[in-house]
């Protein structure tokens, strides 16, 4: 793929992730962390049943090790009498600065074979010292007895039944290739660790390696990005408000799942240290962390994309709703996410939050209300979910304001005819269209739905008495969204009430610019505004 990085991240070019109909050189789609052991274990056992021949590497990072996932894989590998070759590449970082047991085991480590080669040379010198050189010798020895075992690489790992090999340079290629030939011939699982910089060779990327690990177009001789922003992103104001409840409310925690600047809790973290939890790659521990928490008293704001909040879905179903817990989601990057691509597009929060019992679900319109239903989430009772997109805040003019408060929805414009409900990030496109369609004699009115889920019938029973046709429009997938439940609603209790919803299809979507695959998904401006113009001739 050398020829096409030009091309990398951008629509109808390469992904920034693995991908097998990409090239024949990739073995498994990938864009999460974690399960790396466990698709190559599944490939060794295949291999092996097969009667083939041939070696399986699986590459993992360490700041990947807080995975549960990681763990259950090796477990299961140590079971193998045949090669398997697993690859740790331990540069300190995941997205930020590695933290918990782990990263300090591996540290130890590093540590460990940074003393070892000391030892040896402050040994040979003393040695020659007759008599005093002896004793202090002697003394290092008994010292580091009594902490031998932690100066063992890679102990944890065999006593799990994988050989270890290493720490090795791993911008040393004549040392990788001595070691790769050492493990090759171990008869069951080997872990290889390797040590290596993240940025190392592009200084920019060596000093900021969290920014540079997933970056827009930027000036090659300063680092700098192209891009600029007119308003402040959701996620810093996410940031902001959530640092100022974190003054209001002294029982407010906050956690992350090893991203605390990609979420916006940073901040947070430097301001209120006893309060920030960042647990690591473990958004399924994130989740039952925060429901002890709440529990004990605290009232926990958990910060995890929307793509990421899916690997904890047995979590929020069974140890937060099932017991109906006070704790507060803070959903990032929901709907399209650009460059990313398929394997974070946030598509399917609205689907799989909305049908868990007690969870309430609120998309805010632009900034202003994201801060207000943060408020309101943190004075509230049992699960709320606030899911928002990647990217600028836009800005509405004011309405008028509208206290954020159970049920209660945000009225627009006022039309007739027929009725646009929009959810969260669509409300800018569909504030968009009204004024167009009002250009053309078309006058449809406008409500902002705050509240997703649970259903707000009572709402939908009013509508039906002042208009013949109602428009859905979200950036969640289809099946299990908003439309679909108002649909089914209307259909049920109000057939003569036509309805339309624009949603995204139920498929898995490339990289591409927001507007771009809005517009292929059958959810742009243009889109609503022939849906609305449908609606209106057939009143």
């Amino acid at each position: 793929r050398k020829d096409a990085f030009g091309t990398l991240r951008k629509e109808g070019g390469i992904s920034g992730f693995p991908k097998r109909k990409e090239s024949s050189c990739d073995a498994y789609d990938a864009g999460h962390s974690s399960n790396s052991i466990s698709a190559a274990l599944g490939y060794v056992r295949a291999r092996d049943l097969c009667g083939q021949d041939y070696r399986v590497v699986a590459v993992i990072g360490d700041g990947a090790l807080t995975g549960g996932m990681a763990y259950e894989a090796m477990n299961n590998a140590a079971l193998l009498k045949t090669n398997f070759i697993i690859v740790l590449n331990d540069n300190t970082m995941s997205i930020s600065r590695n933290i918990g047991g782990m990263s300090i085991y591996l540290s130890a480590i590093r540590t460990a074979q940074a003393y070892t080669g000391l030892k040896l040379k402050v040994t040979k010198t003393l040695n020659r010292i007759p008599g005093i050189g002896e004793k202090i010798v002697d003394n290092v020895r008994k010292t580091k007895s009594s902490i031998k075992q932690l100066f063992i690489p890679g102990m944890l790992f065999e006593n799990m039944g994988l050989t270890y090999l290493g720490p090795v340079d791993g911008h040393d290629m004549r040392q990788m290739m001595r070691l790769f030939n050492e493990a090759k011939k171990v008869n069951g699982p080997v872990l290889v660790h390797v040590l290596t910089e993240k940025g190392r060779g592009y200084e920019p990327a060596r000093r900021h390696p969290d920014r540079f690990h997933g970056t827009g177009p930027f000036t090659i001789s300063t680092g700098k990005p192209l891009e600029k922003k007119n308003n402040p992103a959701f996620t810093v104001i996410f940031s902001k408000a959530v640092c100022e409840l974190g003054e209001k409310y002294p029982s407010l925690a906050a956690i992350t799942a090893a991203m605390p600047e990609g979420t916006g809790l940073s901040r947070f973290a430097r301001k209120y240290p006893d309060r920030f939890f960042d647990v690591g790659i473990a958004e399924e521990h994130a989740v039952s962390f925060a429901a002890g928490l709440a529990l004990g008293g605290m009232i926990p704001v958990a910060a995890i994309y929307s793509s990421f909040l899916q690997r904890a879905f047995d979590q929020l179903m069974h140890d937060i709703c099932m017991q109906n817990l006070h704790v507060v989601f803070a959903i990032d990057q929901a709907g399209f996410v650009g460059a990313d691509g398929e394997t974070h597009h946030g598509c399917f929060d609205l689907s799989y939050l909305s049908l868990m019992p007690n969870m309430v679900v609120l998309a805010p319109k632009d900034g202003k209300e994201l801060k207000q239903m943060l408020e309101y989430a943190v004075q509230a009772e049992g699960p709320v979910a606030i899911r928002y997109p990647k990217g600028e805040a836009c800005t509405f003019p004011d309405t008028g304001e509208v206290p954020i408060s159970s049920g209660v929805h945000d009225i627009l414009h006022k039309g007739r005819e027929v009725c646009i409900l929009s959810v969260g990030s669509m409300t800018e496109t569909a504030f968009s269209a009204v004024s167009k369609l009002q250009a053309e004699g078309i006058c449809p009115s406008l409500v902002n739905v705050r509240f997703v889920h649970p259903l707000d019938t009572a709402l939908l029973d009013r509508l039906a008495e002042k208009y013949h046709a109602l428009v859905t429009i979200e950036e969640n997938v289809q099946s299990g969204g908003y439309g679909e439940h108002v649909k089914a609603y209307m259909e049920e209790k109000h057939p003569e009430v036509r309805t339309a919803s624009l949603a995204v299809p139920d498929r898995f979507w490339s990289h591409g610019s927001v507007s771009s695959l809005r517009c292929q998904a059958g959810i742009s401006e243009d889109d609503l505004i022939q849906a609305v113009k449908d609606s209106w001739e057939k009143r």
